[in-house]
């Protein structure tokens, strides 16, 4: 497979470097998951910190293989990350850049691919990787005024405006939920169309809407139903639920059904 190809190159290469401790491979290569649509996820671990200099990272990219492009993740909340496009095979790859010391902390324990006196093993050893869970309060906090804000831009006509909510709430609210109450990691809407139960998968389904008003405020109206499923099935007593702003958000939801367009 062309991700072990690159990854066995990329070895060779970093091996040399005195300055490179170690690297290891996480995402979809831990679980075996890895096909052919998959991207390559690194993690590069340094003695001298890479990451503050775009060039520098860019540098140790372009050793890598035939580069076409990279940039680094702000968008993700992750400017430690380089994600690259490589050519010849075509491949996707993110490099996260970290010291040893900055390895302690993760998300996942990845597979170590070389290392340097086993400086990574003994971080994997004496540390523990702890997945970010989302707070159930804070997605309560939030729900019912992103609802308002979707139904707003319905009654004005800002369609895209509303698909992009569907999009947000799917990713931030309904893929960890419905992952979490399927024993999965709660990684937004990766892999839902393999991970959720029928059932759930065809209420995230329900989500969707066409380019149509009445589309659209059904697939709303789908997600206000989803929402207080997952609610009942998953927060517990010490969620304080908003049920003014709830109540005032319905009641506005029935006046915006009632509007002519």
């Amino acid at each position: 497979m062309i991700h072990k190809q690159f990854a066995d190159k990329a070895v060779r290469i970093l091996q040399a470097d005195e300055n490179v401790i170690g690297l290891a491979a996480a995402g979809s290569w831990l679980t075996n998951e890895m096909d052919e649509f998959s991207d390559l996820d690194l993690v590069l671990v340094t003695k001298e910190k890479i990451t503050g200099d775009k060039n520098n990272m860019l540098a140790y990219a372009k050793r890598l293989g035939e580069f076409l492009s990279g940039f680094t993740g702000e968008h993700v909340g992750e400017p430690r990350l380089l994600i690259c496009l490589y050519d010849n095979p075509l491949i996707h790859v993110d490099i996260k850049f970290v010291t040893l010391q900055e390895f302690q902390t993760r998300i996942e324990n990845p597979v170590i691919l070389f290392e340097r006196d086993k400086q990574l093993q003994t971080v994997l050893n004496t540390t523990v990787s702890e997945f970010p869970i989302p707070e159930y309060q804070w997605m309560e906090d939030r729900f019912w005024t992103w609802v308002h804000y979707m139904l707003l831009k319905t009654g004005r006509g800002e369609y895209f405006e509303v698909y992009d909510g569907f999009g947000f709430l799917r990713r931030v609210i309904f893929g960890p939920l419905l992952h979490i109450k399927n024993k999965n990691l709660p990684r937004g809407v990766r892999r839902v169309e393999t991970s959720l139960h029928k059932d759930d998968l065809n209420d995230l389904i329900s989500t969707n809407a066409d380019y149509d008003r009445q589309s659209l405020l059904a697939a709303l109206k789908n997600c206000v139903k989803l929402y207080r499923k997952l609610r009942t099935e998953l927060y517990d007593d010490k969620v304080i639920q908003n049920k003014k702003a709830e109540q005032k958000v319905i009641e506005y939801f029935d006046e915006i059904e009632k509007m002519k367009k």
